[in-house]
């Protein structure tokens, strides 16, 4: 079942006429060669950017009908550079109910590390003194603390070593099955891909090209498909 569909969606010169589904509790990794309008797809999942024409749609609502606070809380989102305030790691888990002026008991944000793979003691760590992993950890609890149905993540394991990739690749699709997630993730990495992804979308030049389940990547229709995977290989 679908969570999320585009309907021939486009934005400036940069999507055009996308139309797609993202299935409820998959992982979805978007693909493709830069500027192919990756990013620019995950941004319109959670309204960061909006449509010059075409529909979205959530849970079978038009996004257009949802209050933007409603639809952010229920669609969390981690970059790549793990953006974080000066402080603690509390300070930064805490940061999404901040917003909202609510609290963040200590109870429940060391139930989030403890999500992550951290223990107790990194609550009160500053987070200049985190490690790269540590850092993309602590990302994934912050996005998790208003309990989202979806998560957006945009090249998040792009500034680490295989080694800690391959841990928080284990540690995302263990996520998903925890907190029945939906995922979309935008990754440069093919093997990245056919390793943790159910279902794929391949853009190129703004265009939704192909999609489907991960296989698709064995067995491309496309020339354009084709032509990018043995880019890749190059």
């Amino acid at each position: 079942m679908a969570l999320i569909e585009f309907k021939n969606v486009s934005h400036q010169d940069i999507l055009s006429h996308i139309s797609g589904e993202f299935k409820t509790n998959k992982i979805t990794a978007l693909v493709g060669p830069s500027g192919a309008g990756k990013s620019t797809t995950l941004k319109h999942i959670n309204g960061l950017l909006s449509p010059d024409s075409g529909e979205i749609y959530f849970k079978d609502k038009n996004q257009k009908n949802y209050d933007v606070i409603s639809l952010r809380r229920g669609i969390g989102m981690a970059f790549q550079s793990s953006p974080m305030i000066e402080g603690t790691v509390y300070d930064n888990l805490k940061l999404p109910r901040d917003l909202f002026n609510e609290e963040l008991p200590r109870e429940e944000a060391l139930k989030l590390l403890s999500d992550v793979d951290l223990d107790e003691s990194f609550l009160d760590h500053k987070v200049k003194k985190l490690s790269g992993g540590e850092r993309s950890r602590v990302a994934l609890a912050r996005t998790l603390v208003n309990k989202p149905e979806v998560l957006l993540l945009d090249e998040i394991t792009a500034s680490l070593d295989y080694r800690l990739s391959r841990e928080i690749e284990r540690l995302i699709v263990r996520l998903r099955d925890q907190h029945n997630l939906t995922i979309v993730w935008v990754t440069h990495n093919l093997e990245q891909a056919k390793r943790v992804s159910d279902d794929i979308w391949f853009l190129s030049d703004g265009q939704l090209i192909e999609s489907g389940e991960v296989a698709l990547l064995n067995n491309p229709k496309t020339e354009r498909l084709r032509e990018f995977l043995r880019s890749d290989d190059n």
